[in-house]
C-alpha cells in the first residue's frame, strides 16, 4: 500500500501540460513517480506521456493511506464540479508549481492551485480554491482572485483588481490596473477574451472580446 497516491486529473492538453511540472515537484519531494498517475475516465490508452492512466473509479479503489489530486481542468465550471466529486471521496486537493514560479510578499493562495512555468504573483493578493495560472501569466499587487478562477497563458493582471469565482480570462489579456477602494472587477462567470484589454469592470457572466473589451452582443 502507498503512503500517498498522487494524481493528475485530465490526460488531455491541460493535464499533460501540468503532468511535467507534478513530476518535478515530487522528485524534488523525494517521492517515488510510481505513486504519480493521470486519472481520466474518457482516455483508453493505459499509459500517457510516461504515467499511468486510471478511471475514477479504479484511483479511488487502488490502496493507499491517502490520495491527493490537480485538477487539470481548463474549464472552470467542471473543474468545480470535480473537487466536490472528490472531496466527498475524500480525496485531497493537490498545489502544483513550476520551480520558476515568483511569489513575493503577502500572497495567500487557496488549495489546489496550478502555477506554470514563468508565473509571477506580486504582493497582498489574495486567490481562492483551484486558481489556474498559465505559462507567463502575472497578478499584480492588490488583487483579490476567487475560486475556480483559469488564466490561460499570458495574462496580465494589474493591481487593483477582483475577478470572481469561475470566471475565465483568455489567452494574452490585459486587465487595467484598478484604484485603491475602487478596484475593476471582472464578474462571476465573466469571459474575457482572448488578447482582450479591459479597462473597465464585466458584468457577471458577459463575455467580452477586443481591445477595448466590449460584452460581445448575441444575434
Amino acid at each position: 500500500m502507498s503512503d500517498v497516491l498522487y494524481a493528475v486529473y485530465g490526460a488531455s492538453g491541460c493535464g499533460r501540460g501540468i503532468m511535467p511540472l507534478a513530476r518535478e515537484q515530487l522528485s524534488r519531494q523525494g517521492v517515488s513517480l510510481d505513486d504519480l498517475v493521470f486519472i481520466d475516465d474518457g482516455e483508453i490508452r493505459r499509459v500517457v506521456n510516461g504515467q499511468r492512466v486510471l478511471s475514477y473509479a479504479d484511483f479511488v479503489a487502488v490502496p493507499a493511506t491517502e490520495r491527493r489530486v490537480v485538477l487539470a481542468i481548463a474549464d472552470s465550471v467542471v473543474r468545480e464540479r470535480l473537487a466536490a466529486r472528490c472531496a466527498a471521496d475524500g480525496v485531497l486537493p493537490w498545489a502544483v508549481a513550476a520551480a520558476n514560479v515568483v511569489v513575493m510578499d503577502d500572497v495567500r493562495l487557496g488549495e489546489g492551485a496550478v502555477l506554470s512555468p514563468f508565473v509571477t504573483l506580486t504582493a497582498n493578493i489574495r486567490i481562492g480554491r483551484h486558481f489556474h495560472a498559465n505559462l507567463y501569466s502575472y497578478v499584480e499587487h492588490d488583487c483579490v482572485i476567487g475560486d475556480f478562477v483559469t488564466f490561460a497563458p499570458g495574462v496580465r493582471c494589474n493591481g487593483n483588481v477582483v475577478i470572481e469565482d469561475l470566471a475565465y480570462i483568455g489567452a494574452g489579456a490585459l486587465i487595467k490596473q484598478g484604484k485603491p477602494g475602487q478596484p475593476l472587477v471582472i464578474g462571476r462567470g465573466a469571459v474575457v477574451g482572448m488578447g482582450a484589454v479591459v479597462t473597465k469592470s464585466v458584468p457577471a457572466g458577459a463575455t467580452v472580446v477586443g481591445n477595448p473589451a466590449r460584452i460581445l452582443k448575441k444575434e
